[in-house]
């Protein structure tokens, strides 16, 4: 309980501007933890469906790769039916490659939106910390003009305190969204590199010279 009662009077000492900084800190963990999820979704369903194409794959039965796939709306299946419905027309590998890197980029948007927004988000609790400090201390150096020599010290003090406060929240945000940032990025990565390793082996397997 005291440590909740603490971090309101931290929230409270550092002013309006630790508001839209709060706001930064929800958006960034409700894309965070969608972008999570999301990925690791993908993930999954294509792992699941890889394993069991890699060995027809290998084997060059695309045939089967294509049943298996039939239907499936996970990115790997999306490029399989995609390049077995170009085999079928024009099995060259210029035509079957064109389209599973069509399919792959049809994919593609939804594996990788949203997730820059956290680089974003990190910048501006930064600036926002920054921007309430810089208020704050006008604030408190406007309120030393009409004070009393022997509360000057104090109410400086004091000010630059809870100024610091809005600093210090920024830094509280943006350090953690800047690391999940780049950990989903990498993720994302990872899942593209992925994909366009499916697309390559699809079209050894499918296609002819």
């Amino acid at each position: 309980m005291d440590f909740f009662v603490t971090i309101l009077h931290f929230f409270q000492k550092g002013g309006f501007m630790m508001y839209p900084i709060a706001i930064v800190l929800a958006l960034s963990i409700a894309i965070a933890i969608e972008r999570w999820l999301f990925l690791s979704r993908v993930e999954r369903e294509n792992a699941q469906l890889w394993r069991e194409a890699f060995p027809l794959l290998a084997k060059g039965d695309i045939v089967t790769v294509e049943q298996m796939a039939s239907g499936g709306e996970s990115a790997v299946a999306r490029i399989f039916q995609a390049g077995a419905a170009q085999a079928k027309v024009d099995p060259h590998r210029n035509e079957v490659e064109t389209a599973t890197e069509e399919a792959l980029m049809e994919v593609l948007p939804a594996v990788e939106k949203r997730t820059h927004y956290l680089a974003t988000f990190s910048n501006m609790s930064t600036l926002l910390g920054l921007l309430g400090t810089v208020i704050g201390l006008i604030g408190a150096f406007a309120a030393l003009g009409n004070a009393d020599p022997t509360e000057k010290a104090d109410l400086l003090s004091r000010g630059i305190s809870e100024a610091m406060n809005c600093t210090a929240f920024g830094l509280m945000v943006a350090i953690p969204t800047l690391i999940v940032h780049a950990w989903l990025q990498a993720k994302t990565t990872e899942l593209v590199d992925s994909l366009e390793a499916a697309c390559a082996k699809f079209v050894s397997a499918a296609a002819r010279k």
